[in-house]
């Protein structure tokens, strides 16, 4: 059987209070059950940007996940923060570390919801700061219903590598966000639309794999999910 890549995977993080009296890490156990089911091995990433190159020398792809806060939009010209943005500014500076220097590898790269927001970033693209405030009759994309459950569906744009990955036109999605892409970045391109036009994913085919997705398919919510995360693992086999 042929070895599994090794996969970072980024943590969660929060300050002392609450579930412990000390600053913590924590990261839902789904992430790291669907790499390990589609053949990868996941290892935890903490947040240190001056070490990103040096993790990235012992990985063979990357996995930035989503949580509940917000990319700084001083990192993509989007000027003050809207008020119902939450920033986590010690996380986001070792998962954009992270990800540029994954890009300048070629090494592949799956984003998740937060992390698909960054990843655009990384490529130079721009964000909704505040759904309802800016994408007439939106989704609820805050979905009241459980996150085992699906929020909405997806309409999945031909000629992707997401359509290749999914074969599928629509997929139904869980979703978990207030935020959203604008803009995917120069050379990248949209991969999956919601039915108020929201954008739910991007990808860039300059690289070997760099492709995200605004909702969480490490739920399984749609029986093809698990395929993203497959052909994920399979390009960091490559």
């Amino acid at each position: 059987m042929p070895s599994r890549p090794v996969i970072g995977v980024t943590l969660d993080a929060e300050p002392a209070g609450g579930w412990s009296k000390l600053p913590w890490y924590a990261l839902r156990q789904n992430y790291f059950s669907a790499v390990i089911a589609a053949g990868g091995l996941p290892v935890a990433l903490p947040h240190h940007p001056e070490l990103a190159a040096d993790y990235l020398d012992t990985l063979d792809g990357l996995l930035v996940t989503g949580g509940a806060f917000d990319v700084d939009p001083a990192l993509w010209g989007g000027g003050p923060p809207h008020p119902k943005v939450t920033l986590k500014p010690g996380r986001t500076d070792f998962e954009l570390a992270a990800v540029k220097e994954a890009l300048r590898r070629d090494l592949p790269v799956l984003g998740i919801c937060g992390g698909q927001q960054l990843l655009a970033v990384a490529f130079g693209g721009t964000l909704i700061q505040h759904i309802p405030d800016e994408v007439e009759n939106a989704l609820a994309h805050e979905q009241p219903n459980p996150r085992t459950e699906p929020g909405h569906v997806v309409r999945v744009l031909d000629d992707t590598r997401l359509a290749t990955i999914v074969g599928a036109t629509k997929l139904a999605v869980n979703s978990a966000h207030h935020q959203a892409v604008a803009t995917p970045g120069e050379g990248a391109v949209v991969n999956a639309i919601a039915p108020d036009g929201v954008i739910e994913g991007v990808e860039h085919p300059a690289y070997r794999f760099a492709l995200g997705v605004q909702w969480h398919p490490e739920y399984a919510v749609d029986p093809r999910d698990p395929a993203i995360f497959e052909a994920f693992i399979r390009a960091a086999r490559e």
